[in-house]
């Protein structure tokens, strides 16, 4: 199998200088103007290299809620205007994040709190003695809520985890589901997705692919690609308004028991009990759904949509191999890769500096250079310490940790030029 077949058509390697897009082809991003304090007093633009933890909202998400405010009533069961009209905009949103990710016409859309509620929901609604299959590598959403699950160590290699999940899913009898990020939240390295869900197939098995961290950067077609379901977070689509969803077969979703159980889950309540919905949307729904989340969630859809990929992507690359190249030529800098520097990634890069903790490193950014990065183990501990290996991050207590700089819409050569000099910096002291 070809490395587009596996990676899905993704680019093998960033171009060398391209051009940049030209910037009225990119949607703007609120905070953009943000002026933070930093040390001696003075202010600075703030430069958030923090996108993988939660990006920015988007102008056109911000007025989409905005627009939806002064009508906002109660939704499915109102015979209001007001009512009728919330409704028909929460329904819409489904449609539009359905048809964002690719899905499959009769594929269920549940709004959920974010990737690690839609994960857990899933996680409740799985037949009796499914066996899940998730590799350490993962964000712990993907590692935790099965109850009878086999872990995989992280492959040394792309063949490697089709090759361990084909082993894996061949001697498991009974209902199974291999779980698998599209791209890494520590490295922004991209799995072999159509790969696994061919495996997943052959051996009879259903694959669930955590978006969180591709859907921002990159298109997802869960139709071409064969998915049985997607999971991601409208916080980290430039739409942090608190809501997520899971997308994918309806069939599970409406045989397991009810995420929540209440008001709008049901369609009778008599003296033995409840008549729960079939349809799994308003099943896992229970109560007021949040409305205005679902909403800012599918302006951010229609945003990319309408934006395109190709200047997207193509920007991404450019800035992220300007930061990367950069890392590389400091001495004392070293970045944490599962498959190596010409693996294709997303704008996503974690990194250690010798000699310095990790939360000194970010700490030293935000006080002196007005920069926002992550550090510690990105929710993802068992892949830190294997990325790390007997290196601690330089943690007085002996725990492995990293710094984290990830990009998004709204980052600018200035913040990542910026970044590498607060390094060139640090190193040297």
């Amino acid at each position: 199998m070809s490395t587009l077949t596996i990676f899905d058509a993704a680019r093998t390697a960033p171009e060398k200088n391209p051009e940049p897009c030209p910037a009225r082809a990119i949607p703007a991003v609120l905070g953009a103007d943000l002026r933070v304090p930093v040390k001696g007093g003075r202010l600075a633009g703030y430069a958030n290299l923090d996108y993988a933890a939660s990006a920015p909202c988007l102008e056109q998400v911000s007025a989409a809620v905005a627009a939806a405010l002064p009508a906002y009533s109660s939704v499915h069961r109102g015979a209001g205007y007001a009512s009728q009209l919330t409704t028909a905009r929460y329904e819409q949103a489904r449609h539009t994040v359905r048809a964002f990710v690719g899905a499959r016409t009769d594929d269920a859309v549940v709004f959920t709190r974010n990737t690690t509620d839609a994960t857990n929901l899933l996680a409740r609604c799985l037949p009796e003695g499914t066996t899940v299959v998730v590799f350490d590598t993962e964000h712990h959403a993907s590692l935790l809520p099965w109850q009878r699950v086999v872990r995989l160590a992280p492959p040394a290699f792309p063949g490697e985890a089709v090759r361990a999940a084909d082993d894996t899913l061949a001697g498991i009898d009974g209902p199974k589901l291999l779980v698998v990020t599209a791209a890494s939240n520590v490295t922004g390295e991209l799995w072999p997705v159509a790969a696994l869900a061919h495996i997943a197939h052959r051996h009879g098995a259903r694959i669930l692919v955590d978006a969180a961290q591709l859907v921002p950067h990159r298109p997802l077609n869960l139709t071409a690609l064969d998915l049985d379901y997607v999971a991601f977070s409208g916080h980290k689509l430039y739409a942090p308004f608190g809501a997520g969803a899971l997308v994918g077969r309806g069939d599970w979703l409406a045989a397991g028991d009810p995420y929540l159980k209440g008001g709008g889950a049901v369609r009778a309540v008599g003296e033995d009990g409840a008549d729960w919905h079939d349809d799994p949307e308003p099943r896992h729904e229970a109560g007021t759904p949040n409305v205005l989340g679902a909403i800012a969630l599918a302006a951010a859809c229609d945003a990319l949509t309408a934006t395109g990929w190709t200047p997207l992507v193509r920007e991404e690359e450019r800035l992220l191999a300007r930061l990367r190249a950069g890392l590389a030529a400091i001495d004392g800098v070293r970045e944490l890769s599962l498959w190596g520097p010409g693996h294709p990634r997303v704008g996503i890069v974690s990194f250690t500096v010798d000699g310095h903790p990790a939360r000194e490193v970010a700490e030293t950014l935000s006080a002196e250079h007005g920069i926002g990065v992550r550090d510690g183990k990105f929710c993802a501990h068992p892949f830190v310490r294997h990325l790390l290996g007997t290196q601690d991050g330089g943690c007085a207590d002996g725990t492995a940790s990293a710094v984290r700089a990830s990009i998004g819409i709204g980052t600018t050569e200035e913040h990542v030029d910026r970044l590498l000099a607060a390094l060139r910096d640090l190193a040297g002291r």
